[in-house]
């Protein structure tokens, strides 16, 4: 994992260690790997609950089960339960909103795939 973060390009590898850094403070179990070259998060035995992974002009974070959470992450995906949050370079991250998605999402049942 840490060498896919560090592989990321410019500004999303800060973007990449925030995000990691994030999700390993609020669930401390978490279960990292590089799947799809993109990095997922989830619980050894219960699947994935949340990846990233680098477009040309933004981050995407993809919450699996993101119609669950309170409120829904903005942008729809055409996966029924997938919700995505776009960072892009210039972005103030909201970390508290980001922290609870987070959270809620580590509650879900996660995505075997």
């Amino acid at each position: 994992m840490r060498d896919h973060l560090a592989a990321m390009p410019g500004w999303k590898r800060d973007v990449g260690r925030l995000l990691d850094d994030l999700i390993a403070a609020t669930v401390p179990d978490v279960h990292k790997a590089v799947r799809w070259n993109k990095p997922h998060y989830g619980h050894e035995c219960d699947g994935w609950f949340l990846s990233f992974r680098c477009y040309t002009d933004y981050v995407q974070v993809q919450f699996l089960h993101g119609t669950s959470l309170e409120p829904m992450p903005p942008k729809a995906s055409k996966h029924d339960e997938v919700r995505y949050l776009d960072i892009r370079q210039d972005d103030d991250v909201d970390e508290r909103q980001l922290r609870s998605w987070i959270e809620q999402s580590s509650w879900l049942p996660g995505e075997r795939m």
